[in-house]
């Protein structure tokens, strides 16, 4: 980079020397001196030094920005995702109260067919009744048939009372898991405060250095610009230029390694299969000879073409026309419309529009979805951001559209906005609702 700035500068400071001298006559000897020609050289050096440091001062800026808007991101979906799991939290600690309810009502209705029983236990006393059974009974049949209701009444009796502990001891487990659940759902709550303030510190945080980033660039061009002899306009546009040239770059290498890895994976497969084949060849024992002669070999079955990727569903389409209908409304974090969205509020929103039910979390969404590769998306799917190579490290999430393109909500400070999949820095995931 640095030496086309400073052959760059040469040649602009040659240009304006040869632009700002006096037009010489035809028959004047105008060949500059050794120490004009060691001068000149020295001055666009000098030039090209500045705009190279400048440049990587700017360079050195747009890092900053990028880091901050990542922290801010993470920082936000991590508000999300522990908002996500206080919902499920506050889901099971419901559940759990709910069943504590209902075991807690079996013991009652136990309770009370257990005191029933006891009143019949006690009205036919088994032990004290049993001679005035003898007694008053007609004959040796009615003493034993009141011996069997007897026995029948003890046993009801052990029955209801086992049920009726077994009842008790599930309601203490429901009760002990209901505490619990109520508990963790506490925990959580608190968590997705922690993380609500942590939020909102990155987002501001991430705000002032978007703000000193472009002032900063701003004062750069204009020193670029004033180096170059060119307008402060045209500095800007080309380092906008440059800096759409670094992620077109980024593009193609991204794209071009999961083909790489893809074209690896088939030749592999491919010579395992090929191996395995010369194997079964080998331990199989020789076709006997026909007794007949073979027809003559015909050419092999042309293969079917690959089957083309399917286009996009009507989901998609749908989930891709309200995504388009919110670009230009304001980013702000864990917001899920109307009027405002974050990243994955935005891409829940569109694709609820699109039949399926996704999570307000751009971890979860990727996990309640079906992972692509870069070279298999369609417009629809979704993209994500994250900091390795574990889904679980996912802070950011876009709607694709086809041809490179995707519609996201960015960060604070710039709107939901269409613009090209790899304008920032590549995504490394990739799903299918």
């Amino acid at each position: 980079m640095r030496s086309r700035a400073t052959a760059a500068a040469l040649c602009l400071a040659l240009a304006a020397a040869a632009s700002s001298a006096p037009a010489a006559s035809a028959d004047e000897d105008t060949v500059p001196t050794r120490a004009e020609v060691h001068a000149a050289q020295a001055e666009v050096a000098g030039k090209g030094d500045q705009v190279a440091s400048i440049q990587a001062a700017i360079d050195a800026a747009n890092e900053r920005l990028r880091s901050s808007s990542i922290a801010a991101a993470q920082a936000a979906e991590a508000f999300n995702g522990a908002r996500y799991e206080a919902g499920l939290a506050r889901a099971a600690a419901r559940g759990a109260a709910q069943r504590e309810t209902e075991a807690l009502a079996d013991v009652e209705r136990l309770r009370e067919v257990y005191a029933s029983s006891v009143v019949t236990s006690v009205q036919s006393m088994p032990t004290l009744n049993a001679m005035t059974g003898v007694m008053e009974s007609d004959g040796i049949l009615d003493v034993l048939e009141r011996m069997d209701t007897m026995r029948d009444t003890e046993t009801a009796l052990d029955s209801n009372y086992d049920e009726f502990r077994a009842a008790s001891a599930a309601a203490a487990q429901a009760s002990d898991a209901a505490t619990a659940a109520r508990a963790d759902a506490e925990r959580t709550e608190t968590a997705a405060r922690a993380a609500r303030d942590l939020a909102q510190a990155a987002a501001d945080s991430a705000a002032a250095q978007a703000q000193a980033v472009a002032e900063e660039k701003s004062r750069l061009l204009v020193e670029i610009a004033r180096l170059q002899d060119i307008s402060v306009g045209l500095a800007e546009r080309r380092q906008a230029g440059l800096e759409a040239t670094a992620a077109e770059a980024a593009a193609a290498d991204q794209v071009a390694v999961p083909e790489a890895a893809d074209e690896a994976a088939q030749e592999a497969a491919q010579a395992a299969a090929a191996a395995e084949q010369d194997t079964q060849e080998a331990a199989e024992p020789p076709a006997p000879e026909p007794l007949a002669p073979e027809p003559p070999a015909t050419e092999p079955a042309p293969q079917p073409a690959a089957t083309p990727a399917p286009e996009s569903s009507g989901g998609a389409r749908a989930a891709i026309a309200f995504a388009r209908a919110q670009v230009g409304e304001p980013y702000v974090w864990g917001a899920a419309g109307p009027g405002s969205w974050d990243c994955s509020g935005l891409t829940m929103a569109a694709w609820q529009r699109g039949g399926v039910a996704l999570p307000h979390y751009s971890v979860a969404q990727y996990e309640a979805s079906t992972p692509v590769s870069a070279g298999d998306l369609q417009a629809g799917d979704l993209a994500f951001w994250g900091s390795s190579s574990s889904p679980s490290s996912i802070y950011h999430v876009a709607l694709y559209l086809g041809d490179g393109r995707m519609i996201h909500a960015p960060r604070t400070g710039r709107p939901v906005v269409e613009e090209s999949l790899y304008y920032w820095t590549p995504p490394n995931f990739f799903a299918r609702p």
